[in-house]
C-alpha cells in the first residue's frame, strides 16, 4: 500500500515541531501533504488531514459527511494535530459570490455563548473578467472592505490541484500541486502537496485551501492513478 505522507525516520522529537531549516540557517518553505479525508480515515469523509514533511499530523478538519449541509452552515473548524481549534470557517448566508468568513478559535462555541469573536479574513470566489482570466478566489484580511484590492489572490485550477496563492504585491506565497510517489505514479487528487513560504502563517494558508475546496466543489474520488 502506498504511503500518502513521508516515512518518519528516527528524528529527535523536538525536531518535529520546528520548521525545516537549511544549513545556512535560512528557513526553507514548509512542505505539507494534504489528504482530503477526516482524521478517522473513514471512506467518503469530507474533512482534511495534513502532515508535515516528517509525517507528523499538524492540521485536521473533522467532517464526516458532505450530505449534512447544516454542519457546513454552522462552520468548519481547522484544528492542530492534537485537536485544538485554530480557526472557524463559516459561509456567508445569501452570498452571491460564495463568500466565507474566518474567525479565531472555536467561533461556533463563541456564537452560541454570545461571546464576540474577531474576524480574521473574508474569502470569496474570484471576479470574472470578460473573455479573460478568473482568479479562483480573493481574500480580504480583517473586517474586509470589498472596495479595496484583495490582500491575497488564488490563481490556477484547484480542481486539478494546480494553484498559486499570491499576496497583494503579486508574490507567490504558497503552491498547491498534485502529489507524486515517483516519476511514473501520481496519487489521486484527494492527496496533494501544499508548499508555504516561511513568511506566512501556515494555519492561515490551510484555511484558504479548505474554503477553496468548498468554493470549487468536486466529487470525492479516492483512487490511485498513474
Amino acid at each position: 500500500m502506498l504511503r500518502i505522507h513521508p516515512v518518519v525516520t528516527k528524528h529527535n522529537p523536538d525536531m518535529l515541531s520546528k520548521p525545516n531549516i537549511e544549513v545556512n540557517d535560512v528557513p526553507s518553505p514548509y512542505v505539507f501533504t494534504v489528504w482530503k479525508r477526516s482524521s478517522m480515515s473513514f471512506q467518503g469523509t469530507d474533512g482534511f488531514t495534513v502532515f508535515d514533511h516528517h509525517g507528523k499530523l499538524v492540521f485536521r478538519v473533522d467532517n464526516y459527511s458532505r450530505k449534512n449541509s447544516s454542519s457546513t452552515r454552522e462552520g468548519l473548524i481547522l484544528m492542530d494535530g492534537p485537536g485544538n481549534a485554530l480557526l472557524t470557517l463559516k459561509p456567508q448566508v445569501l452570498s452571491m459570490k460564495c463568500q466565507w468568513n474566518a474567525y479565531r478559535g472555536d467561533g461556533c462555541r463563541c456564537s452560541e455563548s454570545g461571546t464576540k469573536f474577531d474576524q480574521v479574513f473574508t474569502m470569496r470566489s474570484g471576479s470574472t473578467l470578460f473573455h479573460g482570466r478568473k482568479d479562483e478566489a480573493e481574500i480580504f484580511m480583517g473586517d474586509h472592505n470589498v472596495n479595496k484590492s484583495p490582500d491575497f489572490r488564488i490563481e490556477g485550477w484547484f480542481r486539478r490541484r494546480n494553484c498559486k496563492i499570491r499576496d497583494g504585491n503579486g508574490e507567490v506565497v504558497a503552491d498547491i500541486s498534485r502529489k507524486r510517489v515517483n516519476k511514473k505514479v501520481m496519487l489521486a487528487d484527494d492527496v496533494f502537496n501544499l508548499v508555504v513560504q516561511p513568511c506566512l502563517e501556515t494555519d492561515l494558508i490551510m484555511a484558504f485551501v479548505i474554503i477553496l475546496d468548498r468554493i470549487c466543489v468536486k466529487s470525492f474520488t479516492p483512487i490511485l492513478c498513474s
